[in-house]
């Protein structure tokens, strides 16, 4: 799990292929217009999804991970107080994996929580669960899939 700001992007592009590719996508677009839902970048090796949504506790947010894809969580508005914990730690599964939708819940309690606010990024690699959405308010954010 990686936290930084936007300012500090350049140096987690090395890390995977297509960071740069997302990067330069967060540069080059203007952010505010793009409509909620998926936005294709590269097929299906790289999408963003704009998502807004009304905060949750953490009681009610669920750990999370994924096998296919990486996750680039930016956030545009609000704070998002994403938990995290080592997926290797996590033993209460909800469900099976759900190869469709790349995703499976734990009931596991986070064993941090990250503030992370506007321009502000959390990078989840399939090692990492993560618990999006916590807040008191309002979050606009681009959760960027990028194919390990």
């Amino acid at each position: 799990m990686i936290f930084a700001t936007l300012s500090q992007a350049d140096r987690y592009a090395a890390l995977h292929p297509l960071f740069p590719r997302a990067f330069e996508f967060i540069r080059n677009t203007d952010l505010s217009t793009l409509s909620t839902g998926i936005h294709q970048i590269i097929d299906k090796q790289l999408f963003v999804i704009v998502e807004e949504a009304q905060g949750r506790t953490r009681t009610e947010a669920r750990l999370e991970c994924h096998r296919r894809y990486i996750d680039i969580q930016l956030v545009l508005q609000g704070t998002d107080e994403m938990g995290w914990k080592p997926l290797a730690d996590c033993l209460q599964p909800v469900s099976d994996y759900n190869e469709e939708r790349d995703i499976r819940f734990f009931n596991d309690t986070a064993d941090s929580w990250i503030s992370t606010p506007a321009n502000a990024f959390c990078i989840f690699f399939p090692d990492d669960a993560h618990a999006p959405l916590v807040s008191t308010g309002k979050i606009r954010k681009l959760i960027f899939k990028i194919a390990v």
